[in-house]
């Protein structure tokens, strides 16, 4: 018969899985979204916006329920795992199609990666990712462990605009019109900012400090 703290355990660990799934789940999505600008509400913005934010939340999650090396490693291997995914588009797209394989264009058009864009990507992530994780950190230990919808709102709010600057400018500077590249940025800071309120609850679904 299983001990309660063998009950907790498993109940953590599946809780730890399900969470990280979901937030390499979400930054792989995000990266291959952003490949498409959209024209929303007369902003220009780039298609990973609408679920990228999602991975803060979600990576406040991983760093309550598992600590802070954890969210660290978490950031990291994210960010191995979407420079596996832009290469394996490469090879994938670079291969010849078979003759009677009529998307080879289209394939290659929408998959292929952009590698000033994916390079830009993994940078603001990793950046914003970390830095979200040493505020969430000392927001825990030097501020309080109480209000945790607040540990969350000062961490994202440091890390997305610093997220949607490192990634726009990096991305579309120089390559689009000004105007157009700060308004994928501010685009992306309202998204994202809203986004932020829509999973906050989700800080209490998990157990930890």
């Amino acid at each position: 018969m299983e001990s309660v703290r063998d009950v907790e355990k498993s109940a953590i660990t599946r809780a730890g899985v399900l969470v990280v799934a979901a937030y390499v789940a979400a930054q792989i999505l995000a990266d291959i979204g952003s490949l498409k600008i959209a024209w929303v509400a007369g902003f220009s913005i780039d298609g990973g916006t609408f679920i990228y934010p999602f991975t803060f939340t979600l990576r406040d999650m991983v760093h309550k329920l598992l600590g802070r090396t954890a969210a660290r490693t978490l950031v990291v291997a994210a960010a191995v795992i979407n420079v596996i995914m832009a290469g394996f588009f490469a090879l994938l797209s670079a291969l010849p199609p078979d003759p009677t394989w009529p998307l080879q264009d289209a394939f290659a058009g929408v998959l292929a990666p952009v590698w000033r864009i994916v390079i830009a990507s993994i940078v603001a992530e990793v950046l914003s990712e970390l830095l979200d994780t040493e505020v969430y950190h000392l927001w825990v230990t030097r501020v309080t462990q109480r209000y945790q919808w607040a540990r969350v709102l000062v961490s994202n709010g440091l890390s997305v605009p610093l997220d949607s600057l490192v990634f726009c400018w990096a991305a579309f500077g120089g390559v689009l019109p000004t105007a157009v590249v700060w308004s994928i940025f501010w685009a992306n800071v309202l998204v994202k900012g809203v986004t932020t309120l829509v999973g906050l609850p989700g800080i209490y679904w998990v157990k930890g400090e």
